[in-house]
């Protein structure tokens, strides 16, 4: 064999062994959809976009946080004013964690340390589980029931949004104690961050109360600098019953290119580029877009749509809808990506 064929043929040998090894270190990716208006989770395998796997016997599921290893899921239980804690290889509630008050959305920290879970019943407040006890180590006061928590991608501060209060809080996840607070003319509902090169954060996108469009915050300068609205909606094709979830479900892609945005108002979602925020395009999804969460490849996003009891499959570079999932839970609202075997 001449010395240019075999160095070829060592290339692609090399190339082949590659990629059990690559599939391995990415893991297997899953969807979870909550149902709010049932006693069911579901697991989606977006490779094939089919329900592989079903939770039982968590009625009124609010948000859901999976640990970063996969093994575990936190859902908030709205029913029994729970956290409910499900094993992900027996897809099993192995303990329900009792709280303060009704929650909403919750997060989990990027090291799987902490889940932060948002109680929106008065007086309001994050209250912290420590995951190696599964029991809360902290209540952390803020001003207003909390609708949504996030944790910054880099873990260091949880964001709390509070609808009625109309303010975000930023805590310090390091002590749990609050170092910041922004307030608005309007409700705050969904939000979604954006980084800088060293993984700062580096804005909140923050959907508000009866406002079709995003807010953005500095997450340096703690204000709000842009507001963006999506295109207008003629009164003929607007959709009703939406309330004062006017945009609801956000989310940025890992790569951070992409920001993709939901509009309650015209039952579609909305793709823009980061950081400049020049809007690509927009897609129809069905009645009441809830909810967005990402493919760890920036490819694709799974909307839940809770009117059509559906979840829509959205091409992000392209636009395009590329399938809805029926999956036989009644009123889908949160959902997220879970990666298994890192």
């Amino acid at each position: 064999m001449a010395k240019a064929q075999r160095f070829n043929w060592i290339l692609a040998t090399v190339a082949i062994l590659a990629l059990p090894l690559t599939s391995a270190a990415q893991g297997t990716v899953r969807i979870v959809q909550t149902n709010s208006a049932g006693d069911n989770v579901h697991v989606i395998d977006p490779v094939t976009n089919t329900v592989v796997g079903e939770i039982t016997g968590i009625e009124r599921a609010h948000g859901a946080a999976p640990s970063p290893n996969g093994r575990w899921l936190y859902v908030a239980n709205e029913s029994d004013d729970t956290v409910d804690v499900v094993d992900m290889e027996m897809l099993k509630v192995v303990k329900q964690i009792e709280l303060m008050g009704r929650p909403n959305n919750i997060d989990v920290t990027p090291d799987g340390r902490k889940v932060y879970v948002a109680i929106a019943q008065s007086p309001g407040a994050l209250q912290v589980i420590d995951t190696s006890t599964n029991e809360i180590s902290a209540t952390v006061s803020v001003h207003g029931g909390v609708h949504n928590t996030y944790v910054t991608p880099d873990g260091k501060y949880a964001v709390a949004g509070m609808i009625g209060a109309r303010n975000i809080t930023v805590v310090d996840t390091e002590t749990d104690m609050p170092v910041w607070t922004t307030y608005f003319d309007l409700g705050i509902r969904p939000m979604t961050f954006d980084t800088h090169p060293d993984g700062s954060t580096r804005h909140i996108y923050a959907q508000l109360s009866n406002y079709n469009g995003f807010g953005v915050v500095d997450f340096q300068t703690r204000k709000e600098v842009r507001r963006i609205e999506y295109p207008s909606v003629p009164s003929d094709q607007q959709t009703p019953g939406h309330g004062g979830n006017t945009a609801h479900g956000i989310g940025v892609t890992p790569d951070n290119r992409y920001l993709v945005a939901n509009s309650s108002l015209n039952g579609s979602v909305y793709v823009y580029t980061l950081p400049d925020l020049e809007l690509v395009g927009g897609a129809r999804v069905g009645h009441s877009p809830n909810w967005v969460t990402i493919t760890p490849d920036s490819r694709h996003a799974y909307i839940s749509v809770s009117g059509n009891n559906s979840v829509a499959v959205l091409d992000i570079a392209n636009v395009k809808v590329v399938t809805q999932i029926k999956t036989g839970g009644q009123v889908p609202k949160r959902n997220a990506t879970l990666i298994t075997g890192q």
